[in-house]
């Protein structure tokens, strides 16, 4: 019996330390799978910073090439990806408008109404109030009218609601500068068909219909008594709100949800300009700089991507890969590849992950800057917004390198971007006394600081030593929509008035 049962005990003990050897064999598997799935994830990591990279020389190449796409802009109509649009601005404020004026700032998925009351040269902007909405996404993609109607009454209710020191004197109509940020084909200072939408906008009957004609039929509609004095887009308000404080100001670079530039031409270089030379011998022009594209423009199989399944393929490169609609869907599209072929947040690819735009920009910059020892603020996003219940602080600083290494690109490029601009002008090396203002507005230069000090210090890096201390940038907070307002002031028909 004793023989029997020492038979049982050996049997039990190898069948035990099978047991304990399959276990760590299992423990060794799910450790190479492990590390196997890490340095998979980590190659692809590795290959989107290669191919995102900015070297100063790449940059340099990028300027040039904008400066070269500027310059045939110019030349003829069709003649480059650069629209170079003629804003028919040649007056600049001066800072002696009076009198209250308003303005309407539709430049993507929010649209503010401004009423500003100007005091001359000695009082500046006296007082200023504005009223914001959203517009809702069916409006986005329904028909010109609903969309027009839908601000004329927000217009309506908020001149409704002003005090009577604001009323117009009597016999004067209300005077409104329309920035609208979208491609426009400009045809005086208050007219202009609409070219093609842009930032998710898609509204087929409003495409080659005057704006202006759109809008003033909707306020009659409405009831409103207003005329349109000016229709400018974003970039040329913050160029005319830069100008009213700063006489040094000569170019404005919008950076929100999507992105723009505009300057101050010499009116003897634009040979498409077959007008009469304008008195002021300058222009401001709308370059639609978002359109730009090169071959030195750092693409990688994530933005040919995002480009095919977008509203508007083929369009748009710069704009894709530097603002901020766009942002935060290149790293979900990196973050998918990686949940996809390395299990990167577990075995499972997280449902949300696959949803296109879920990941927005703001969200983006917020992980960017978590400066938690445990990067908290990354693992409650990527909680909240992508339901990934529980990720290691490994896996959280991947995805903060990630933000990194796209925004860097984007912020480069658009360095190299304003470079080409400073070219184009000469104002590219240092000239006696002469200063350049770069006046800068949107809300992902605003509110994303590693995207805008990475921008401020590539444009330092690429100009060197000297020049720099000649180049300013300055925030030009709201710039877009007092200075529309500021425009309908320098084109009011009411000026004759003042000055007899």
């Amino acid at each position: 019996m004793k023989e029997g049962m020492g038979k049982v005990a050996v049997g039990a003990a190898v069948i035990g330390a099978a047991a304990v050897v399959g276990v760590a064999a299992l423990v060794v598997r799910q450790r190479m799978k492990t590390s196997g799935r890490w340095a998979r994830a980590m190659s692809i990591v590795k290959e989107f910073e290669e191919k995102c990279g900015t070297p100063e020389g790449k940059l340099k190449q990028v300027a040039d090439a904008m400066t070269v796409e500027m310059h045939a802009g110019l030349a003829s109509e069709g003649g480059s990806k650069l629209k170079m649009l003629i804003s028919y601005v040649d007056n600049l404020p001066t800072g002696d408008e009076e009198g209250v004026f308003y303005a309407l700032d539709l430049g993507g998925t929010n649209f503010r109404v401004l009423r500003v009351q100007l005091g001359g040269r000695e009082g500046g902007i006296v007082h200023q109030e504005f009223a914001e909405a959203s517009i809702p996404p069916a409006l986005m993609c329904g028909t010109s009218d609903a969309l027009f109607d839908y601000i004329a009454e927000k217009l309506a209710s908020f001149v409704a609601e002003e005090e009577q020191m604001f009323q117009q004197p009597p016999g004067r109509q209300r005077e409104l500068g329309f920035t609208f940020s979208f491609p426009v084909m400009q045809t005086s200072i208050n007219s202009g068909t609409l070219i093609r939408w842009t930032k998710g906008f898609s509204i087929e009957d409003a495409v080659t219909q005057d704006v202006v004609a759109e809008l003033t039929k909707a306020l009659k509609r409405k009831g409103v008594e207003m005329r349109v004095a000016a229709l400018v887009n974003d970039t040329i308000g913050t160029l005319a709100g830069g100008r009213y404080t700063n006489k040094d100001v000569a170019v404005a670079v919008i950076l929100g949800t999507g992105t723009n530039a505009a300057y101050v031409e010499r009116a003897q270089a634009i040979p498409k300009w077959h007008g009469p030379l304008p008195k002021s011998g300058e222009m401001v022009i709308n370059m639609e700089w978002g359109n730009f594209r090169s071959s030195h423009i750092p693409l990688t199989e994530y933005d040919h991507a995002l480009d095919v399944e977008s509203l508007n393929p083929g369009e748009q490169i710069f704009e894709k890969i530097t603002s901020g609609m766009y942002l935060g869907e290149i790293l979900r599209r990196v973050l998918l590849k990686m949940a996809e072929e390395a299990f990167f947040f577990g075995d499972e690819v997280p449902p949300k992950l696959k949803i296109p735009f879920i990941l927005r920009t703001p969200e983006m910059s917020s992980m960017h800057h978590d400066t938690s020892s445990d990067l908290k603020v990354v693992g409650n996003k990527l909680k909240e917004i992508l339901e990934i219940s529980s990720t290691s602080l490994k896996t959280r600083r991947v995805v903060v390198e990630l933000c990194n290494i796209v925004a860097t690109r984007g912020a480069r490029l658009a360095a190299a971007g304003i470079l080409g601009i400073l070219k184009k002008m000469g104002r590219d090396t240092l000239r006696e006394g002469e200063k350049t203002v770069i006046a800068m507005d949107g809300g992902l230069y605003e509110h994303y600081t590693e995207y805008s000090t990475c921008l401020e210090n590539t444009l330092r890096e690429l100009l060197g030593g000297e020049t720099t201390s000649s180049i300013l940038v300055e925030h030009s907070n709201d710039g877009s929509g007092i200075g529309a307002a500021l425009l309908a002031a320098s084109h009011s028909l009411y000026l004759d008035e003042k000055s007899s």
